[in-house]
């Protein structure tokens, strides 16, 4: 009865940008259900705290316009406002989004995080850390609320999430597929929305593979 239902239930194809998230929701069959836009946070919080705001407070792009001085405590205060405002913008977002399918949604395919330090001071001082922890963070939110919903979080790989959509649909190429698919629902359908699509299509299609945990691909 459980695998009944989940073969009948949806999945949420994310591609990330910044602060929002494009969700793309489709049905088993590969039905488009619902294409949206989310902003994780509001106006008055930055939208990348690490990579600005923490890179000033250790001393990196001072010289670059609105740059300002703090201390590296402020900095990892405002990263922490801004995962408490990203918990709550993925909660309500993905509760808006299953209010509106007509179908119960059981999954949702996330871009897959590097591997990161373990603390936001860490994330801060680290180089390379720095400039994908924000994008990281607003991926960690929107799997965490799903996970609160019962929704099964699959991690993909941006480079071969195409390929397995394709194979999933049974198709050398996707392409064809995700224009016809965009035509359907008219404009706009962007590459975000082509990338949200594929992912969730790979999900949907092969709903036996088991969820990778974020805690193994970070």
């Amino acid at each position: 009865m459980a695998r009944a239902r989940t073969q009948r239930a949806a999945t949420v194809g994310v591609a990330e940008h910044g602060n929002s998230a494009v969700l793309v929701t489709i049905a088993p069959d590969g039905q488009l259900l619902d294409r949206r836009r989310v902003d994780l946070t509001g106006h008055g919080l930055p939208t990348h705290p690490h990579h600005h705001e923490g890179s000033w407070a250790v001393g990196r792009y001072l010289n670059t316009p609105g740059a300002r001085s703090l201390s590296l405590a402020q900095a990892v205060a405002l990263v922490e406002r801004v995962r408490a405002a990203a918990a709550r913008g993925a909660r309500e977002g993905l509760e808006a989004l299953a209010a509106a399918v007509p179908v119960p949604i059981a999954s949702i395919a996330i871009r897959v995080c590097p591997e990161l330090p373990p603390t936001t001071e860490e994330r801060i001082a680290d180089n390379r850390a720095q400039t994908v922890a924000d994008s990281v963070m607003y991926r960690e939110a929107l799997a965490s609320a799903a996970e609160a919903r019962g929704w099964s979080v699959h991690w993909y790989e941006r480079e071969q999430v195409f390929l397995d959509a394709a194979a999933a649909l049974g198709r050398e190429d996707i392409d064809v597929f995700l224009r016809a698919m965009g035509q359907s629902i008219g404009p706009p359908w962007q590459a975000r929305h082509k990338l949200a699509a594929a992912a969730a299509l790979a999900t949907t299609g092969r709903p036996r593979r088991a969820a990778r945990t974020a805690a193994g691909k970070r």
